[in-house]
């Protein structure tokens, strides 16, 4: 067990492994016998290895949903929904501002000077912009389109969402999390009836 070592604390931790993220952990985590290793590790803990429908991101859940754990879950999901909003503005604004046919998923790019530019050329887009980086989740404090998108997506890389394969370069690679991020989503809109509004651009980006 001790080759799965750093993968396991990365996961206990709260990581999300996907293709992007790290190539070499998502294709571990992909093999049925380390599956079945990792979750026979856990087990003791009440934490098993799950995935989303499309299998493109691992993370942990609970064997059990006893009482420990949903009080866990409960204040985890508490912090997500503040979140949600947000992130759900962030991603319409992305698939709007670049003219994209569907919502983001794993492995798409997304050039920071293209969007910042594209945003400029458009006053409703700049002021959704502007709103959505004063929001508690980025918490901007600057006045400056091309800072508050820097800000948003720093935010957002350090949160898991985005990868920036190269430091001096403006572009970001879309991570796995996102897939999670939609699949909470839904979940939220078909079965705890929280407020994810059903506009017409919420419906078509889920």
């Amino acid at each position: 067990m001790l080759h799965h070592g750093p993968l396991l604390e990365r996961l206990l931790a709260g990581d999300f492994i996907c293709q992007i993220s790290d190539e070499d952990a998502f294709r571990h985590l992909s093999n049925e016998q380390a599956q079945q290793e990792i979750d026979h590790y856990l087990r003791p803990l009440n934490r098993r290895l799950v995935s989303n429908d499309d299998h493109s991101v691992f993370y942990l859940g609970y064997h059990e949903l006893n009482k420990n754990a949903r009080e866990h879950l409960s204040s985890q999901f508490a912090l997500t929904v503040q979140s949600l909003l947000p992130l759900l503005e962030w991603l319409q604004l992305v698939q709007e501002t670049l003219g994209r046919d569907s919502a983001l998923t794993a492995g798409d790019t997304i050039k920071l000077q293209e969007f910042v530019l594209r945003t400029e050329d458009n006053q409703s887009l700049r002021q959704r912009l502007q709103t959505l980086a004063s929001d508690r989740f980025f918490n901007s404090q600057s006045e400056q389109l091309d800072s508050q998108v820097k800000l948003i997506f720093r935010r957002l890389k350090e949160h898991g969402y985005l990868l920036q394969p190269h430091a001096e370069r403006q572009y970001y690679v879309v991570t796995g999390k996102i897939d999670y991020l939609l699949d909470v989503i839904r979940f939220i809109r078909d079965e705890e009836q929280l407020p994810v509004d059903d506009t017409p651009s919420q419906e078509a980006l889920l």
